[in-house]
């Protein structure tokens, strides 16, 4: 009701089940921040040879840029032979033309003459040394005619061969260039390439690394509010040991009284039977109750023990932590009791346990004694006292299970111990 102190043991519940949740959530954080540094030093170990494949692309591109540099001067100087052969082979053509057309005049002459001018000069020659002149002087006509058509014939063939350089300088010229382009662009492309390749693996890295960052953050504050909430269990066990001695302390003051009380009747009845000697009475002492093993039942008698309390290997978190209880494997549906009188103090779903009771059983040879029914399949009794025996639920596989089951969890003033202490 309003204003009443809250249960110690109750809250006590609540914290060690969030502390269990808590310790889950720590457990698959961890395991996704080492799945992040994993990743994170695969990309870091390819990062040294993406930079080196990058170096070797930009060096080769630098080399292709100096021989296309060296290209473009030796096309320039190409072209400039390219200029000069052009204006021998001009020079030749004119000289051809000059050529022939002395050729030609010398032709016309000769046809003019009917090829006999310079022999009818010589012949009307009047005196010896006159025709000995103009034999030597036609001599010298026929030497210079002589000359000039080897000129011709030669100029010819320096023109053809002019050409014939000229067209392979220029066919040099072109291939160089086309070879020096071609290398530029398969140097620049493999540099664009590396350059990609890196700049992709230094983002994936930054962004592995940020992601890593984020998850040991959570690492961090997880493994924070897991001591928040051990520090806070602890105070609770504190709590409750303190009502637990407490409780113990006003039963042992009740007893006392009790048996003080028997006494004092004892006293009267002898008395009493003093004063009334002569007079017979019989009759029989009956006796207590008589207990079929432990204080506890256990919570089913069907199926079988599938684990016992005890340090193991978790089989969905796979990793050794201690199972907190008594696993009883039966199907699915199977009724769920009451293990002794008690109150339930909890009753609900939780994201560890699943459909969760838990009852209050009081204090028992001096320790507040608990007991809690996990991963039911649904709920039957949610609050009020129950007897030992009554149906709570019926077993299944909600929460972090793996299958049909009970697990069955016994505490002592709040601490867990192992149900086979009290069955």
């Amino acid at each position: 009701m309003p204003g009443a102190d809250p249960d110690p043991n109750q809250q006590k519940r609540k914290v060690d089940s969030q502390i269990d949740q808590l310790r889950e959530d720590l457990s698959e954080t961890n395991s996704t921040l080492a799945a992040a540094f994993t990743a994170l030093q695969g990309t870091q170990a390819k990062l040294p040879g993406a930079q080196a494949a990058l170096d070797q692309a930009q060096g080769a591109a630098a080399r292709a840029e100096t021989a296309n540099a060296m290209a473009a001067q030796e096309l320039e100087v190409a072209q400039a032979n390219e200029t000069k052969a052009e204006d021998e082979l001009s020079a030749t053509t004119r000289h051809i033309r000059e050529s022939r057309g002395e050729v030609a005049q010398f032709a016309a002459q000769i046809y003019q003459e009917q090829g006999f001018g310079e022999f009818d000069m010589a012949m009307t020659s009047t005196t010896p040394q006159q025709f000995a002149d103009r034999i030597a002087l036609i001599g010298t006509v026929m030497d210079l005619q002589g000359q000039s058509m080897v000129a011709l014939a030669t100029a010819k063939a320096s023109q053809t061969a002019q050409e014939d350089r000229l067209s392979a300088m220029r066919a040099d010229s072109e291939k160089a260039k086309r070879k020096a382009e071609a290398s530029l662009a398969a140097a620049n492309a493999a540099r664009d390439k590396a350059t990609a390749a890196k700049t992709a693996l230094d983002a994936l890295a930054a962004q592995q690394a940020r992601q890593a960052t984020v998850v040991k953050a959570q690492s961090i504050a997880e493994t924070a509010r897991l001591q928040q909430m051990q520090v806070e269990s602890n105070r609770l066990s504190a709590v409750i040991k303190a009502r637990a001695a407490a409780a113990l302390a006003r039963a042992r003051v009740r007893a006392a009284a009790n048996a003080k009380a028997k006494a004092d009747a004892a006293a009267r009845a002898k008395r009493n039977q003093a004063n009334h000697s002569g007079s017979s009475s019989g009759g029989s002492s009956g006796g207590g109750s008589t207990s079929n093993g432990g204080p506890l039942s256990p919570p089913t008698t069907l199926g079988w023990i599938s684990s016992e309390y005890g340090m193991r290997f978790h089989p969905i978190q796979h990793i050794w932590k201690l199972h907190s209880g008594r696993d009883y494997a039966a199907p699915c549906g199977t009724p769920v009791h009451a293990a002794a009188d008690g109150v339930i103090i909890e009753s609900g779903y939780n994201p560890g346990y699943g459909n969760r009771v838990i009852v209050d059983h009081g204090v028992l040879n001096g320790v507040a004694l608990t007991t809690t029914y996990n991963h039911m399949e649904r709920i039957k009794v949610r609050s009020g006292r129950v007897k030992r025996g009554t149906v709570v639920g019926y077993e299944g596989s909600t929460g972090n299970s793996n299958g049909c089951h009970i697990h069955f969890e016994v505490y002592e003033d709040g601490n867990f111990v192992d149900p086979r202490n009290y069955l």
